[in-house]
């Protein structure tokens, strides 16, 4: 059975040919199609089974099951006029013709004497919204008792799976072009944090040759104290630029950076680090018990960077009238580095929280920082294969303790 040339036809200009593509291609997507279009032929003996996307422009081919050559593959098109998809879309209704030639309503119309079918059947696909999708049908020049109450169930239960699944891969698809513009825009703003860190750099250390260059004026105090307020003030800014550019490292993935190396020097590196914190707060009664001895294989920068990351959230939460304790030795080839501070336990709705990025309690005091210290914490002794948890009670006080491997 040959179908005219001339009744193929290109889309028309309603319907474009990237929607008629993406129509076809959803279709194609599922798999159960074929299958369906099988069960079709071989339940109803009909030689052409297929499912056609149907506009008032257009008819298209998406999926297709012919054994009697009937000539379409999927795409391809036929003049919509011609076929009775159009009327069963206009009244939202199947058409259904056992043997067209002797029908009372089909016996001169134009479709079964162009095709040469005499059994036909075209069932409305429709979403659930109401949008018209196409037609589930089949034709055959045989006659054939499609007007069978069980094969119209068939074809009404199979257009409704069709348009289901159809919806499910609009969901879908939706959904992943949601995902992929969330994580376009998640990495274009952590690349412009790690682009705006690194830039801020230059200015900085400018701003820091000016603290210093007030502070050695000695003969002039109101700049000594004014240099010595702008050099903490880099400071702490600077360590800011370090947790956002480490942050945007992470994210990136590139994960956090290590230099291991051997080291000699771990428990003078650890010192320094509560040095500066008490120079920087010579209220507070800082203590420490250090216990390193020795070489290491660490990344002692990385160390210290935990060690004044933590001293800072004791700094910042702690009670001012209690000490911080510092703690640091090594059991078992592994590091152990703590932080104790007194003051007021961490919720225990707070503790499953406290490593999360961008995360500050909410009691948190304005101006405390990015709330990205202990995330950056985190990721270093997890970079070194070590682990960093926290515990919090009134009558022990808050402690965090890194374990690093470093040998």
């Amino acid at each position: 059975m040959n179908t005219p040339a001339a009744l193929f036809a290109p889309a028309a200009d309603v319907d474009s040919d990237e929607a008629i593509a993406r129509d076809v291609a959803a279709i194609g997507r599922i798999s159960a199609v074929p299958s369906l279009l099988k069960i079709i032929c071989q339940n109803t003996g009909m030689g052409f089974a297929a499912v056609a996307r149907v506009t008032d422009g257009t008819w298209t081919a998406c999926a297709v099951e012919d054994t009697i050559q009937f000539g379409l593959e999927p795409g391809g098109q036929l003049k919509v006029e011609t076929t009775l998809c159009s009327e069963s879309r206009m009244a939202r209704q199947p058409v259904v013709i056992d043997h067209a030639s002797t029908d009372p309503v089909y016996a001169n119309h134009h479709t079964p004497r162009l095709y040469n079918i005499e059994s036909y059947i075209s069932v409305p696909i429709i979403h659930s919204n109401g949008d018209y999708f196409g037609n589930l049908c089949a034709i055959d020049p045989r006659p054939a008792m499609v007007s069978d109450a069980r094969v119209v169930t068939m074809f009404t239960a199979f257009a409704d799976l069709i348009a289901r699944q159809l919806e499910t891969e609009a969901r879908q698809e939706r959904t992943e072009t949601a995902l992929q513009s969330a994580q376009d825009a998640a990495e274009l703003r952590e690349q412009f944090i790690a682009v705006l860190g690194h830039d801020l750099r230059n200015p900085l250390s400018s701003v820091g040759v000016a603290a210093e260059l007030l502070i050695r004026r000695q003969a002039e105090p109101d700049l000594v104290k004014l240099g010595t307020r702008l050099k903490a003030s880099t400071r702490r800014m600077s360590a800011l630029i370090d947790d956002v550019l480490d942050f945007a490292r992470v994210r990136l993935g590139s994960g956090m950076g290590l230099a291991i190396r051997e080291t000699e020097f771990l428990a003078s590196g650890l010192n320094d680090v509560i040095d500066e914190v008490r120079a920087a707060h010579p209220a507070l009664d800082i203590r420490d018990e250090l216990s390193v001895s020795g070489v290491v294989r660490c990344d002692q920068g990385r160390i210290q960077q935990v060690l004044s990351n933590l001293l800072g959230n004791a700094v910042a939460h702690g009670a001012p009238d209690q000490p911080i304790v510092v703690r640091a030795d090594v059991r078992n080839g592994q590091l152990v580095l703590s932080v104790t501070n007194g003051g007021d336990p961490i919720p225990p709705g707070d503790i499953a929280k406290i490593f999360q990025p961008y995360w500050r309690p909410e009691n948190s005091k304005p101006g405390g920082g990015l709330g990205l210290g202990l995330y950056i914490c985190s990721e270093i002794a997890a970079a070194h294969g070590g682990t960093l948890e926290v515990t919090s009670c009134a009558d022990e006080g808050t402690c965090f303790v890194a374990k690093l491997p470093i040998t």
